[in-house]
């Protein structure tokens, strides 16, 4: 799941089309890549939903701790399959190639509506609780943050209006800036009265799950999937590979484990649990409102920056989706005036807002919109994973530039990790989640639908796309 909102390429490209990316990248240049697509605005905003579902301290740390080697052992299965079968069109190209258009087809519509667009209302969402937290405009405040959000940066896609590389470079700089001013307030400044407070807090009765702190944990660190993109580009080859992915998650980590120890240390678990912006509520006990509205900015720009991306992307993926099936012609027009696909913009940003509306409906926007996108995440990645044992069968011969190490052990866990965690989604979720698994059967309808829509859409005259 670009499940917290990082920059992902267009699914659906075509899987005939194998591009050949010269290698470009240092070791270090790759690291920075990876790290800067991983850490985004989840780590805001996850953590007191990871709190919700611990026993204790020490399985909350555990539980992060744990995240990374699932995050690793995935990121390993990913590179085998980008450097073997490099092409823009990423999972979608992966499951075309293992098996057949149909899967591929199903892709591409849960991406469509309910992985991106659940991603950009999950970080909506991350927006309108912290700047609800600065300013409240009332009880809704963050829906209609939200709200706005989507309304706004979809219209400025719209209008053909893009952030350049430098502002982009900027603002990632400021999302690094408060993840370390996060560490540095929750170990070095908190109040004596507050750590005092935060080493007995007690947790209060709930039906904790490691089963679903795990897809809290997991989702905050999506993006590895996205990453293993550049591996192609290494200058290194299949040794450096090996080498990026095990320190990036490592570096990510170690990362996490840090903040999550800062939330940990400064508000205790039961702290962590009830807090809707875990960062805000931090910064609020070690400086004052000062830091309160400092960090809620830092965490808006960091989380504008990712939704930015995702509806700049998830647009492209949708058109693409026009364009190689008819049936969604409306969607493969191109705009030759702004230079963007509106119509894909257009029902991108409708279905976003109807999630958000999802949220409204629950009154627990983030967490609601978790559960409507993690079964469907999950059950994906399951089938990549399933797709590395049949490309491997199928196509035995083929070269491998980097081989999943430990081949076949290593993803036999990634596959068990996947399936136990869309089961999780599903077992300790709500309403969300059965609707996400609702939409999900809906394209299934409309898979077998395909050839009967298509006569139609012929007598009817009307146009098939691009």
């Amino acid at each position: 799941m670009s499940q917290q909102g990082e920059a992902v390429p267009a699914a659906a490209t075509g899987a005939g089309t194998v591009s050949a990316p010269k290698p470009a990248l240092g070791i270090t240049d790759a690291i920075a890549v990876i790290v800067g697509i991983v850490v985004g605005a989840g780590i805001f905003r996850t953590p007191s939903l990871v709190a919700a579902n611990s026993d204790s301290g020490t399985m909350f740390m555990a539980t992060w701790l744990l995240g990374g080697l699932v995050s690793l052992i995935g990121a390993l299965c990913y590179a085998e399959l980008t450097t073997t079968f490099p092409n823009a069109g990423g999972d979608y190209h992966f499951l075309t190639r293992a098996f057949g258009k149909k899967p591929a087809f199903l892709f591409a519509w849960a991406r469509m509506s309910v992985i991106q667009t659940g991603s950009i209302a999950l970080l909506a969402f991350i927006i309108g609780d912290y700047l609800a937290q600065i300013y409240s405009i009332g009880s809704f405040a963050s829906v209609i943050y939200a709200a706005l959000v989507v309304i706004v940066l979809t219209g400025i896609n719209i209008i053909g209006i893009s952030v350049g590389t430098g502002t982009q470079k900027l603002l990632t700089a400021l999302e690094i800036l408060g993840v370390l001013l996060v560490i540095v307030a929750g170990l070095f400044f908190a109040p004596p009265e507050t750590e005092a407070i935060s080493t007995t807090a007690a947790v209060a009765e709930n039906n904790n799950s490691l089963g679903l702190a795990m897809v809290f944990v997991l989702l905050t660190f999506g993006g590895w999937n996205e990453a293993a993109y550049i591996s192609a580009e290494l200058k290194s080859g299949r040794k450096g590979m090996a080498t990026v992915m095990i320190l990036s998650i490592c570096i990510i980590t170690a990362i996490y484990l840090l903040i999550n120890l800062s939330y940990l240390h400064v508000l205790g678990l039961d702290g962590m649990s009830q807090s809707s912006a875990v960062a805000g509520d931090l910064m609020q006990a070690t400086f004052g409102e000062g830091g309160l509205v400092l960090i809620g900015l830092l965490v808006a720009v960091a989380a504008l920056t990712s939704v930015n991306a995702t509806i700049f992307t998830g647009a492209r993926t949708n058109y693409a989706l026009g364009r190689d099936f008819p049936v969604f012609g409306l969607l493969g027009k191109w705009n030759e005036q702004t230079s963007s696909p509106v119509n894909a913009f257009l029902v991108q940003g409708g279905i976003s807002l109807a999630l958000i509306g999802l949220g409204f409906i629950t009154r627990n926007g983030f967490e609601t919109i978790v559960e409507y996108t993690a079964p469907v995440f999950w059950f994906f990645l399951f089938l990549v994973g399933i797709a590395l044992f049949v490309l491997r069968r199928k196509e035995p011969d083929l070269y491998r530039p980097f081989r999943v190490p430990l081949y076949p052990v290593t993803p036999l866990i990634f596959c068990i990790t996947s399936a136990y965690l869309f089961y999780s989604s599903l077992v300790y979720t709500g309403l969300g989640a059965l609707v996400g698994v609702a939409v999900l059967l809906l394209g299934v309808l409309i898979l077998f639908s395909l050839p009967m829509l298509s006569r139609l859409q012929q007598n009817k005259g009307t146009p098939k796309g691009i």
